[in-house]
């Protein structure tokens, strides 16, 4: 009986915990069931509420370019067709530093949109350097004229439009164009920079180098390119050859091509950029007497047979930049915005050195309060590392008529954020003038995407006259500073200058004598003949002197030196 009542009891607790277990179970379901209940009501809200968002796109691009702090206008959303004046797409002045692109085809409004960006900036107290390479952006410094169709656009995005005239400082490479000179010395340039100029290979580019630490290391300066020709015709020379051998990883052929490379460069007019009085950086930091900012424009049509040229110029400028002003860290507005036109040329066919330069120097710059802002055609144009830099975007349109057009516009549609609008239909659709947008907003998260027809620029659209731009830079107080190159002594005149040193004599010792006026005699010239070995046919006589022959000797020599020093005076 009592194992039987023991065996009840546990079937009774085995049946309870089973129970219980069921119980706990179907608790569990319930509250999945009520989980996923809440889960899918707000699903059906969020969708409810994005169909309401997507409804009224007007009120969302409104609210989210609404921004507390002062801004650049770009211009008015486009809905449906139509500008909406009551949607204006901004940049938020502080975060100019954060960089942007300014991108589509030629004949799209790129320029414009450049000009527009770049008169605003100036009315902030910002000043602006910025590339002009058509000729076409120097307009900005004369006030635009007015017309009906003008204020029948300005008008329908809400545009307050009236002409002015930004204060415009115009510069040139070399002196070849209409400008204030920019030169840079040689060292200034770099080996890096240089070589992408030249086209040098890898190789070619770290033998470079080596050639300037050799120069550096013998004290000539690289102030031209003669200079720089110069030396590696020095190492290649008979008198260099030492030289040479010291570096060690130059050999002589490379160093021929560097030298042919530099002869072909010299000989197409780029010795011209080379030299001094070198550019200062902190004269395109300067702003007017009215508190605006001062737009430097390099005009570079003289030189628009070398894109390569200009393109890595202005990475020499932006270099400098960065080296030579402080940190600022964050602030209200930046200190400079740089406008990077063509700047797919930079890039093209570039080394890994160089890329490394330019990638640090785009990413590191910001903390020195300068604005970066690359112009180009499509976003694929720059390396991932800078794309990933830049915090707004300015699209124009994209054609799509090749293979090679589709696959830019794929990668171009990539670079966005995710939006209601179809990317891939809409930037073949956009019309000259309008462009798709997204900015850093003032909390560095990105705006919505917004098709926007942009403003229309208060100067002049057209270029300037050839007549007010020789005015303006004549009147320029930079002009009689970098006019006239400095006539300073470089790597070419120190070479030529040991070259025409007689070679070093070596003080006579002691024990040289005098001959004739003018005349040394080497040691031992008063030392009798020495006494020829004789041998006979069947033995040998020893050469060792008699005590007689030696003290004969010994007087033969002091009787001479007793002569010698009577006749010339030798005390």
């Amino acid at each position: 009986m009592g194992e039987d009542a023991d065996e009840a009891r546990r079937a009774a607790e085995e049946a309870e915990k089973a129970a219980a277990e069921a119980v706990e179970r179907a608790e569990e379901a319930r509250r999945r069931a009520d989980a996923l209940a809440a889960a899918d009501a707000s699903a059906a809200s969020e969708t409810a509420d994005d169909e309401d968002g997507d409804g009224d796109l007007v009120a969302t691009v409104a609210k989210a370019y609404a921004f507390e702090g002062a801004a650049l206008d770009i211009g008015a959303l486009v809905d449906g067709g139509e500008a909406r004046p009551e949607a204006q797409v901004r940049i938020p002045l502080a975060m100019l530093n954060r960089h942007g692109l300014v991108a589509g085809a030629t004949g799209t409004g790129k320029t414009k949109t450049l000009q527009v960006l770049a008169e605003q900036v100036a009315a902030h107290g910002v000043p602006v350097f910025a590339a002009d390479i058509k000729g076409d952006l120097s307009g900005i410094g004369v006030a635009g004229t007015p017309s009906e169709a003008l204020t029948a656009r300005t008008a329908s995005i809400g545009q307050d439009w009236k002409p002015v005239a930004t204060r415009t400082e115009l510069f040139s490479l070399g002196g070849v164009g209409t400008g204030v000179p920019i030169r840079a010395t040689v060292e200034q340039f770099g080996a890096t920079l240089l070589a992408k100029v030249l086209d040098l290979n890898a190789t070619q580019e770290s033998s470079l180098g080596l050639v300037f630490h050799y120069a550096r290391k013998h004290e000539l300066p690289l102030l031209r390119l003669e200079d720089l020709r110069a030396v590696v015709q020095h190492l290649t020379s008979a008198e260099g050859k030492a030289d040479l051998a010291e570096l060690g990883g130059l050999s002589k052929a490379t160093a021929g091509v560097i030298l042919r490379e530099l002869i072909a460069f010299q000989d197409a007019g780029a010795g011209e950029f080379f030299g001094e009085p070198s550019i200062d950086v902190a004269d395109f930091l300067r702003t007017a007497d009215d508190g605006t900012g001062i737009v430097s424009l390099l005009e570079v049509p003289g030189v628009a047979d070398r894109p390569e040229v200009f393109s890595t110029f202005l990475m020499f400028l932006l270099t400098r930049l960065f080296a030579e002003l402080p940190e600022v860290g964050d602030t209200d507005k930046p200190r400079l915005v740089f406008f990077f036109d063509e700047a797919h040329l930079l890039f093209k066919d570039a080394s890994d050195d160089f890329l490394d330069v330019v990638v640090q120097t785009v990413r590191l710059i910001r903390s020195r309060g300068v604005g970066v802002f690359f112009v180009t055609q499509t976003p694929k144009d720059l390396p991932g590392d800078v794309l990933a830099q830049l915090g707004s975007r300015v699209q124009h349109q994209l054609r799509a008529h090749t293979p090679a057009d589709a696959k830019a516009l794929k990668a171009t549609v990539s670079t966005y954020p995710i939006s209601s609008y179809d990317l891939a239909e809409v930037l073949t659709q956009l019309a000259t003038g309008e462009a798709v947008v997204t900015v850093m907003n003032e909390k560095g998260a990105p705006s919505p995407v917004a098709w926007t027809r942009v403003r229309a620029p208060q100067g002049s659209m057209d270029p300037m006259p050839v007549e007010t731009m020789e005015a303006l830079v004549g009147s320029s107080p930079l002009s009689a500073r970098y006019a006239t190159t400095t006539p300073t002594s470089g790597a070419a005149d120190v070479l030529a200058q040991r070259a025409a040193q007689p070679p070093a004599q070596e003080a006579p010792d002691a024990d040289t004598r005098k001959g004739g006026p003018g005349e040394l005699m080497p040691e031992g010239w008063d030392a009798p003949p020495k006494r020829r070995k004789s041998r006979s046919r069947g033995s040998s006589r020893s050469t060792r002197m008699s005590p007689l022959d030696r003290a004969v000797g010994e007087a033969s020599r002091t009787f001479a030196r007793e002569v010698a020093k009577r006749i010339f005076g030798r005390r």
